[in-house]
């Protein structure tokens, strides 16, 4: 019997992080394992946070991650990041795209963005991989691919052939937009 294992996608509003937890779904279920995939969302309007727990394995009963029992965070937004850290495991994985996006507090003017928020996650002895996945998605040709661009990058952590990924790419995104979004995939892929 294989253990359950979580993965969380955090981000906010407008991120594409419910099309990344779809597709990761298919990815899981393609290769035979139970899933479950909880939507939550704060204010989930662009600009709010925003976070998916998924959890697979031989039988899965609840999709819901407790503190310190994620495998893996694919953060979208740096402070996302650090909001969602204390659900990461003990040398759990930690994938952050290294992007700025203000939440409303800030814009208007109630808080400020915390400065340095990943010499903060490295000082709290997390250790992970930061991308510019918003270079690669502009790269690929349109800056809404950050999600396929880090589901590349998740996809190398992950013991799954890149053929069922891009089965679930196909099976998710609409056919006008799949060669950018494979484009985007493969960049990712490429980042460490």
């Amino acid at each position: 019997m294989t253990d359950t294992k979580s993965i969380m996608i955090v981000g906010v509003g407008g991120q594409g992080t419910l099309l990344a937890s779809r597709v990761l779904g298919s990815v899981l279920t393609a290769q035979g394992f139970d899933v479950k995939v909880s939507e939550v969302h704060g204010m989930s309007q662009r600009g709010g946070s925003v976070v998916t727990y998924v959890r697979y394995g031989e039988q899965v009963s609840s999709p819901v991650v407790d503190r310190g029992e994620a495998d893996c965070i694919l953060a979208f937004e740096r402070l996302e990041a650090a909001r969602w850290l204390p659900w990461l495991r003990k040398g759990g994985s930690l994938l952050i795209n290294d992007q700025r996006i203000d939440p409303m507090p800030v814009i208007t003017g109630a808080m400020t963005y915390p400065d340095n928020i990943l010499e903060k996650i490295r000082d709290l002895g997390a250790e992970f991989v930061a991308v510019d996945a918003l270079a690669a998605a502009l790269e690929a040709g349109d800056a809404r691919a950050v999600n396929v661009v880090l589901l590349g990058l998740l996809s190398t952590r992950l013991p799954f052939p890149e053929e069922v990924w891009q089965d679930a790419l196909a099976a998710c995104v609409k056919p006008r937009f799949l060669e950018m979004n494979r484009k985007a995939f493969a960049l990712g892929r490429a980042l460490q």
